[in-house]
């Protein structure tokens, strides 16, 4: 009888915000502006840090990489949400949904540890500084940021396998902008407990460790700056963390509402719990790769003076 009931389902509708037309014209531009507002930021930022040789040192290094995955990552995902402001009824194939689910997991578990070697870094460079260069050799970082990419790789072919394993009945109305991996959830007639083991596990490894670890690195990082006798050290030392550290409270502090506690599957309807996870969510895809910029790097000086000079030798090539 159970075999008779189940349909094959072969795409997936999402919702988006179809249940509040009025919203939907404002959020896509809103969208659309931080959208061009990250490409724009985040792209200034990785050409300067490959064409300026005085930024070729870890920090900068990391900091390409993380612009890059922020723009992996919302484009991975803010092309379907200006879609589904546009189209009532979204449709996405069931290889697509994997897809998009698989980038913006991975994009996701990637920054987590990749935010975890840049609290090291700024450890080594004020715990450590005579031993930086050695310690931080052009290996070592390279090698760092390449574990990021292949953890957050790994763990979301898992992720994504396992739900894209489930069986779904009937039901393929996915209440949200893209194929997130908790609202996907929802939908499976199937046991979910493995996902909700496999997802625990992951929690643990890449937002509890990495917070932990970036947690006990500014106990030293702060512990060394207060040691620094003249009020000009110390405002200079803690200059170069404190954009690392606000880009680690935003980030992991969205990344934790949102995912910390996976939720199985429930028989209400659209709820003000759905709406806030939408908002949350939206922040997070594409607030967050906005804001990463601009608290990071262009505010910067190092990063304004390259951003000068290039422009300046584009305008004299001109």
């Amino acid at each position: 009888m159970k075999g008779a009931n189940e349909t094959i389902v072969t795409e997936f509708v999402l919702l988006g915000l179809s249940s509040h037309p009025r919203l939907e014209t404002i959020f896509f531009v809103l969208v659309l502006w931080m959208y061009l507002v990250i490409l724009l930021g985040n792209g200034i930022l990785i050409i300067v840090t490959i064409y300026d040789s005085h930024l070729h040192t870890p920090m900068y290094f990391f900091l390409g990489n993380l612009s890059f995955l922020d723009i992996c990552y919302t484009t991975s995902s803010v092309p379907l949400i200006l879609d589904s402001f546009l189209t009532p009824r979204k449709i996405i194939s069931f290889s697509g949904c994997a897809v998009q689910m698989f980038l913006s997991f991975a994009m996701g578990a990637t920054e987590c540890v990749l935010l975890s070697t840049m609290a090291f870094d700024r450890y080594v460079a004020i715990c450590k500084p005579l031993r930086y260069p050695n310690i931080m050799n052009k290996d070592t970082y390279v090698s760092m940021a390449a574990g990021s990419w292949i953890a957050g790789g790994i763990t979301s072919t898992v992720q994504t396998s396992l739900a894209m394993k489930l069986t779904f009945c009937g039901d393929n109305v996915i209440n949200h902008f893209t194929c997130e991996i908790l609202a996907v959830l929802k939908l499976a007639c199937a046991d979910i407990l493995p996902n909700v083991i496999s997802m625990t596990v992951a929690d643990v490894i890449f937002l509890v460790f990495p917070v932990l670890f970036i947690f006990i690195s500014y106990i030293f990082i702060l512990s060394s700056i207060l040691r620094i006798p003249s009020a000009e050290g110390r405002r200079k030392a803690f200059s170069t963390c404190s954009a690392h550290l606000t880009v680690v409270i935003v980030f992991y502090g969205t990344i934790f509402f949102m995912y910390v506690k996976p939720k199985s599957k429930n028989s209400l309807g659209v709820s003000k719990e759905d709406i806030t996870d939408k908002f949350i969510s939206l922040f997070y895809g594409v607030v967050t790769p906005m804001l990463n910029p601009l608290i990071c790097s262009l505010r910067n000086k190092d990063v304004k003076t390259a951003v000068k000079n290039l422009m300046g030798q584009k305008l004299f090539a001109d």
